[in-house]
């Protein structure tokens, strides 16, 4: 097993050096940070390996998609990839991607390919991305590689901001509800409660009861809650973990159905890029398996790659996983046999990726009002049991 040599930084800004054996340098990088310490260098053999310890330090999609739209309209231009790359270092306003592209001109001058100088910055460069690159190269068709590249990760940047952004009503809802609750046990109930006498109902000695333990447990029941999440987060980051919340996901009520077609587009649009830009489909499928997301879809691409690779055709083992839809599954079966599987697969990203579009509106649309219902009918409760003692004092006293 080789040994690596590393110069680091601890959470305090000291510099830490060492020696690590490990298989490879991204086990070195892995181990390093569980101790969490930021790699400035790691060396093999005495060669440094720059850029790889500032993971930590992430490149926005936005930045990525423009530099390679950028690069792309270069190279279609005639100029050379070292000087395309000098040109967008020099006009990158992003500093962690200006000295991403400085290393990675570096290391295409010294004679490494453009994939293994951009798969040492998994910061900016993310495996799939890397991977079709590599194939852009081998193939001759770089340019349009980076083209498509920058127009699906541009499709999925704005899903995610769309999605994000559709969410942000909702969070804000609950956040304000929980506020008014929380406010309204600590604040007016203690109030209230000081000028009621004799016996309560069942509703409002809940009630009571329950600000009672805020007061006296708020503080241990909020410190539950958050080792609660860091153990759930923790559990997630296991195999078994990972493996359950990708099951979750792909069944999660209403979330479920979208989350599986946005894995499910974003495979549709890579493996039909890929095929269109003449990679075989065996090599297209590898690559394209990764960028499903979630295990339990990854082992369905899997085992189609499997009946591809063994004359069969690839809609069979997608309609046996039941994660396809059956009209998706049709339109593959029919690119199959009309020998234009990849446009089709383009097709089905572009259609499906403007439903789930919608979807998602319907469903902040339908969240929204179930909030606020649900904020109201919380404050209505608390309201009712507050008034029932004072409307029972009343009647017996005008009896």
């Amino acid at each position: 097993m080789p040994t690596f040599s590393y110069v680091a930084r601890n959470l305090q800004g000291q510099t830490i050096t060492g020696m690590l054996a490990a298989d490879n340098q991204t086990q070195v990088l892995r181990a390093l940070d569980e101790q969490s310490l930021f790699p400035v260098e790691v060396r093999e053999g005495g060669k440094a390996s720059r850029g790889l310890g500032r993971g930590k330090r992430k490149v926005k999609t936005k930045y990525i998609a423009v530099l390679y739209s950028q690069f792309a309209d270069l190279l279609r231009a005639g100029v050379p990839a070292l000087r395309a790359l000098d040109v967008l270092h020099r006009q990158s306003s992003n500093p962690v991607l200006k000295e991403v592209l400085k290393e990675v001109r570096e290391d295409l001058s010294s004679g490494q390919t453009l994939g293994d100088a951009m798969e040492k910055h998994p910061n900016a460069f993310s495996p799939l991305h890397v991977s079709m690159i590599r194939a852009g190269e081998k193939g001759g068709f770089l340019e349009d590689v980076l083209v498509r590249i920058a127009l699906f990760t541009e499709r999925q940047n704005e899903l995610k901001n769309k999605l994000t952004g559709a969410m942000m009503y909702p969070a804000i809802l609950m956040t304000v509800g929980a506020g008014v609750v929380i406010f309204l046990l600590l604040s007016v109930v203690p109030k209230v409660r000081g000028f009621l006498r004799g016996e309560l109902p069942f509703l409002t000695q809940v009630v009571f009861a329950l600000c009672d333990f805020l007061k006296e447990n708020g503080l241990i029941a909020l410190a539950g809650f958050v080792g609660l999440a860091l153990g759930i987060a923790a559990l997630l980051r296991s195999e078994s973990g990972r493996a359950f919340y990708d099951k979750f996901q792909l069944k999660a009520p209403m979330m479920g159905k979208i989350v599986t077609l946005v894995a499910i587009c974003r495979f549709c649009r890579i493996l039909g890029t890929l095929l269109h830009n003449g990679v075989p489909i065996l090599q297209a499928l590898k690559i394209s398996r990764d960028s499903a997301g979630n295990r339990l879809l990854m082992q369905v691409i899997e085992d189609s790659t499997e009946s591809v690779r063994k004359g069969a055709s690839l809609a069979a083992p997608l309609a046996r996983s039941d994660l396809f839809p059956l009209d998706i599954i049709d339109m593959i079966a029919v690119g199959e046999e009309s020998n234009n599987l990849e446009n089709v697969l383009v097709s089905i990203a572009d259609s499906y990726e403007a439903r789930t579009a919608r979807q998602i509106d319907l469903m902040v649309r339908l969240l929204e009002p179930l909030l606020l219902v649900a904020m109201a009918a919380i404050v209505a409760v608390i309201a009712v049991a507050l008034l029932l003692p004072i409307l029972t004092m009343s009647s017996s006293g005008a009896m």
